[in-house]
């Protein structure tokens, strides 16, 4: 049974002032710029120059409004450039029915042939059938960018047997996948990694020994061979380990993603960094700024606020089309005076941020040496500054600072702290960076385990198990000992 009733609740919500200060807030300065831009494009009242906010509140208008009821056909002001010569203003016919927090990516244009439109062409200079053709492109539409075919035969049967209405079977598609298999690159067509392999080394010179023997391990050991248990592959195949050796060789050489190969380099844009933040050393003291080198002033456009003003003054009566207007330009008004105040909160909080940081780290900015990098987290940033510890973590992400010795991610300062014997408080960075070292120097033969580094972290003074030696080991992307072994 329905009923209505009242409901009073007490929520906690965000203005649109809020959440347009932490996108801001969030954003880098190459973003920043075109924000800024878009929004000079999209408010007019908006416009480029060193300005301040006049005084004028178009809000306290709002009852003066109302009050204009006499009649006269004059107005001081033409609103032609606001008006257009439909009864209905152009802004009231817009729609807007996405939300800021939706991602809408823009789809590149590729300037050369792709590499599905290039496995298409060769499909066109083999001699098959009506329904050979027709099989052939729907398995090339399965095909990934990577060049493998996910997709299993009989689920393709299916598809094409509801979707085609073509009735087929997997013996029949598996012979017209050899068939693309034998496209080029070499590898194309495969449904995993071993079958990959074998194809592409299949194409070589099976007279060479060293090339011969990579064919029988990826066919026969491929297992051990991605486990690197290289013991087992000697013994089994009665080889030697420089026979080994050379038929690894080979298979390094080939591509484990064909697809790739033929992408087109255009499409791949390199990003480049251009730091929020540049810090400079004079005199011995810290030079901090904002790289706004490419951000324009913004400003309130005064001819619109003036029209405003005087409009507000006038009791003469205007029709419906002229306040519809008057109240879209007091709209825009207000949207500006909200975005000038958001990007001067967000660079008080950037260089309020930035300036605990540099306090905190001071010995680390003055010499560079990562061995004086204190332990720092969000919460002691935001005890210094005061701040939110949300807000302080973006201002952290996608920031960077340019240094007199180099350029780094805000977020690289920030680490947890351990314990040394000494009693000493350190980074975790400094641990991360002795254990790079150890893995960079250790004999690839016999590859140093977790339980190795553990010992060599006491022998240095640092207390740690060997699950936080395996956790920060996975944080720096090194695989474990036995998958690092060479011959």
């Amino acid at each position: 049974m329905l009923k209505q009733r009242l409901q009073q609740k007490l929520l906690q919500k965000l203005s649109p002032q809020q959440i347009q200060m932490i996108k801001l807030l969030e954003i880098p300065t190459m973003q920043l710029e075109q924000r800024i831009k878009k929004e000079l494009e999209e408010n007019p009242i908006l416009e480029e120059g060193e300005g301040e906010l006049d005084d004028f509140d178009v809000n306290d208008q709002n009852d003066e409004e109302n009050e204009n009821t006499s009649d006269n056909d004059d107005e001081e002001f033409s609103l032609e450039d606001y008006l257009e010569d439909d009864d209905i203003p152009n802004y009231r016919l817009s729609t807007n029915n996405y939300s800021d927090d939706d991602k809408r990516p823009e789809i590149p244009l590729s300037s050369s042939p792709n590499f599905q439109a290039h496995m298409e062409s060769q499909l066109g200079l083999r001699s098959l059938t009506e329904k050979q053709e027709m099989l052939a492109s729907y398995i090339l539409g399965n095909i990934d960018d990577d060049g493998y075919l996910r997709r299993k035969l009989e689920a393709i049967v299916d598809d094409l047997a509801f979707t085609q209405n073509i009735s087929t079977s997997e013996e029949e598609l598996y012979g017209i996948l050899q068939i693309i298999q034998d496209f080029d690159p070499a590898g194309v067509g495969a449904r995993d990694l071993q079958e990959c392999l074998l194809l592409q080394i299949s194409r070589k010179d099976q007279s060479d020994p060293s090339i011969e023997m990579a064919r029988r391990i990826i066919k026969s050991h491929f297992q051990e061979f991605t486990r690197k248990h290289y013991d087992k592959i000697i013994r089994r195949m009665n080889i030697s380990e420089d026979q080994l050796k050379r038929s690894v060789e080979e298979i390094l050489k080939l591509n484990p993603k064909p697809g790739s190969s033929y992408s087109d380099p255009m499409q791949h844009s390199s990003q480049h960094i251009i730091p929020d933040f540049i810090l400079e050393m004079k005199d011995g003291e810290f030079v901090l700024g904002l790289n706004s080198h490419n951000v324009p002033e913004l400003r309130i456009n005064r001819t619109y606020s003036e029209m405003i003003e005087t409009y507000s003054h006038n009791k003469n009566k205007r029709s419906k089309e002229d306040k519809d207007t008057i109240n879209f330009v007091k709209q825009k008004l207000d949207s500006a005076r909200w975005f000038i105040d958001a990007i001067i909160q967000r660079q008080n909080t950037l260089m309020l941020t930035m300036n605990a940081i540099i306090d905190y780290q001071k010995e680390y900015f003055a010499e560079g040496d990562e061995t004086k990098l204190r332990p720092m987290i969000l919460k002691n940033i935001a005890e210094k500054t005061g701040l939110d510890i949300s807000t302080i973590s973006r201002v952290a992400n996608s920031k960077y600072i340019q240094t007199h010795f180099g350029i780094f991610p805000l977020k690289s300062f920030f680490s947890e702290g351990l314990q040394s014997d000494s009693g000493e408080e350190v980074s975790t960075r400094e641990i991360k960076n002795i254990l790079s070292e150890c893995i960079d120097n250790e004999n690839k033969r016999t590859p140093l385990t977790d339980e190795k580094l553990v010992a060599i972290l006491k022998g240095k003074g640092y207390n740690i198990a060997r699950r936080t030696v395996a956790k920060y080991r996975e944080q720096l992307n090194i695989p474990v000992a036995r998958l690092r072994k060479e011959l």
